[in-house]
């Protein structure tokens, strides 16, 4: 089986790649499960600085919900590994970085909200469609909640679709937005030097106490939502709107 996820290590910096390209690196259990044992791993690393992307055009797809189709049984094993993943990923003693340097779509635009700080470039595509397809995104939810606030994130979610990396930028998703994939990349490692001439255990302690202030240490809602979000999926509705979606 091939390697879903890469990490290259060169202190004070790790790089984390999403590997599914056929697949705009969406979310299988396999991938997941890579991913979160990588993220694992990183908990008592040296780094200070992490930049998580995806090989390709696309960042992050969201969940493989094709794989859930008919199988009840998978969904909250998926929805919670997914969850297990953004709180292991947040509580991070490093500042991560999202290169979203293409769509970053539901549980791939929570991976690039969960990170403290996510660049794009004004043509990616950005969003939370899960609505549009039957599925309630209660496990990123919460990190959009905290990323933008309250009522943009109402907004958003019940809307559902996409938008430009541009608009992801306007309302704080992004937190910052670059003409295209070149200039992404050279604000990205620009960011990264930025970052590795600061003090990492100021760095550390920073992060953490923004984590305190803001509840991310409570990952309640976010496994809670893992149920919720896989009790929808499993409605006889849901999967019919998935069949007819991936043509089952």
């Amino acid at each position: 089986m091939p390697q879903l996820v890469t990490l290259e290590s060169s202190e004070p910096v790790v790089r984390l790649t999403l590997k599914r390209p056929e697949a705009r690196n969406a979310l299988s259990m396999d991938l997941l499960s890579e991913l979160l044992a990588a993220l694992h791993s990183l908990r008592t690393t040296r780094a200070h600085i992490l930049v998580l992307t995806g090989e390709g055009k696309s960042f992050c797809a969201g969940m493989d919900l094709k794989a859930v189709v008919g199988h009840p049984g998978d969904a909250l094993k998926l929805l919670s590994t997914l969850a297990e993943v953004t709180c292991t990923m947040r509580k991070l003693p490093m500042v991560s970085i999202a290169r979203v340097q293409g769509a970053a779509i539901g549980g791939g635009c929570g991976l690039a909200c969960v990170c403290d700080l996510a660049l794009t470039h004004a043509d990616a595509k950005l969003g939370y469609p899960e609505v549009d397809l039957g599925v309630c995104p209660a496990v990123v939810a919460p990190w959009l909640v905290k990323k933008i606030g309250p009522g943009p994130a109402r907004r958003v979610l019940l809307s559902g679709g996409l938008m430009s990396g541009t608009e992801a930028h306007r309302i704080g998703i992004a937190d910052s937005v670059y003409p295209d994939v070149a200039s992404l990349d050279a604000a990205v490692e620009e960011t990264v030097r930025r970052l590795s001439a600061g003090g990492p255990h100021a760095l550390r302690a920073t992060k953490e106490l923004l984590n305190q202030l803001d509840g991310s240490l409570d990952d309640s809602a976010v496994r809670q939502g893992a149920e919720l979000s896989a009790r929808i999926v499993n409605l006889p509705e849901t999967q019919a709107i998935l069949k007819a979606k991936f043509g089952l």
